[in-house]
């Protein structure tokens, strides 16, 4: 059974930082590209991050380059999304999604409401209050 399990969110001053982790197990972890995606209220879901879990290459959305910082655990099977000078904007639920396909998770990262890829978990909430 596939599973993507998402945790560290919580409430958090602006400025202040978080690190979410996305356990993944139930697939081969090496052969996918985990992406974040997160959803605020009365918003569309968008992409934050992602990495490829074969080369380590990463993508970042231009609203969190600089802030955010994502890697991966082979060994663990995690993958990390270290978020720091967290901004009120950031608050939202986060989800953590997996694709065999860079290039699916690519285009998800970018296309409205972020469809297509293959596993997604259940989310994480992220509140940081000004």
């Amino acid at each position: 059974e596939v599973q993507l399990q998402a945790s560290g969110g919580g409430l958090v001053q602006a400025g202040g930082s978080l690190r979410l982790s996305c356990a993944a197990s139930g697939f081969t972890f090496d052969d996918y590209a985990i992406g974040w995606f997160r959803q605020a209220p009365g918003k569309e879901r968008e992409g934050v991050s992602c990495i490829s879990s074969s080369d380590g290459s990463t993508y970042y959305a231009d609203s969190v380059k600089g802030r955010f910082t994502i890697s991966s655990d082979n060994a663990k099977n995690t993958v990390y999304l270290q978020m720091n000078s967290l901004k009120p904007e950031d608050t939202a639920v986060y989800y953590c999604a997996a694709d065999r396909s860079p290039i699916t998770t690519a285009q998800a990262m970018v296309v409205p409401g972020s469809y297509g890829m293959d596993y997604w978990g259940k989310g994480t909430q992220v509140t940081v209050s000004s």
